[in-house]
């Protein structure tokens, strides 16, 4: 029988090939949609992609559920779904639970804090400074491409580019600043107060650049590197 990393791996692929190829179908048991990767998700439209068991605010979500700020979004058991809100693109895997920023009390003003509760996101984010929390960690973006997972024993993130703080949640002053240009410095968050070391270096694992060209383009940017010989392009602009 094949393990759950190994399920969520072939599921990740099987994404990828989806979306590159623009071939979206409905099958059994498995939800997926799509307008093509050509250019930005339309207006309107917050779900690019969803399969299996994803519920909003508590309620099953299909590609036509709009996400909004403040809302939870929450996928189980081999499920996935790609997602937009305002200028922030994201693949959550599954058996993961993230909660958006909310709004304030100044008209027009979101917060720009997330909840990665539990599970695996894959974000690209607006070039504004943004916080990422999980059970253990405190990832302090600035517009940036990041892959979290969060667990109750520790945090993994890669900063995939840009410039991110990492912070343990339970103490402010045990924090090292991560500059990318690709993937550079994957870091483990340790929850255990008694390690000589919170955080330490991580292998690169489970997130790819196709993933981040994709939802790159859903909100009409480019990721800062080129895209290898081979994959499907999204954009006119890319090699």
């Amino acid at each position: 029988m094949a393990s759950l990393s190994e399920i969520d791996e072939n599921r990740r692929r099987f994404l990828l090939h989806l979306l590159a190829s623009a071939a979206f179908t409905t099958t059994a048991g498995c939800s997926i949609s799509s307008t093509g990767l050509t250019s930005e998700l339309p207006a309107g439209r917050s779900i690019q992609a969803l399969t299996g068991d994803v519920h909003v605010n508590g309620v099953p979500a299909s590609v036509l559920t709009l996400i909004n700020p403040g809302d939870i979004i929450e996928t189980f058991d081999r499920s996935f779904v790609v997602f937009v809100v305002q200028k922030d693109a994201f693949i959550l895997r599954s058996n993961s639970i993230m909660t958006l920023p909310g709004r304030t009390a100044t008209p027009g003003i979101i917060s720009t804090a997330f909840t990665l509760e539990r599970g695996k996101a894959l974000s690209v984010l607006a070039s504004r400074r943004t916080d990422i929390s999980t059970p253990n960690a405190v990832i302090g973006v600035r517009g940036t491409g990041v892959y979290v997972e969060a667990e109750p024993d520790l945090s993994y993130v890669c900063v995939c580019y840009g410039t991110s703080d990492v912070t343990t949640r339970d103490n402010p002053g045990i924090t090292e600043t991560i500059v990318s240009d690709h993937h550079t410095a994957p870091r483990y968050i340790l929850a255990d107060k008694s390690a000589s070391q919170r955080i330490i270096p991580a292998p690169f694992k489970n997130h790819d650049d196709q993933e981040l060209l994709l939802i790159e383009t859903l909100v009409g940017r480019t990721p800062p590197f080129i895209v290898p010989r081979g994959v499907t392009r999204t954009r006119g602009s890319y090699l």
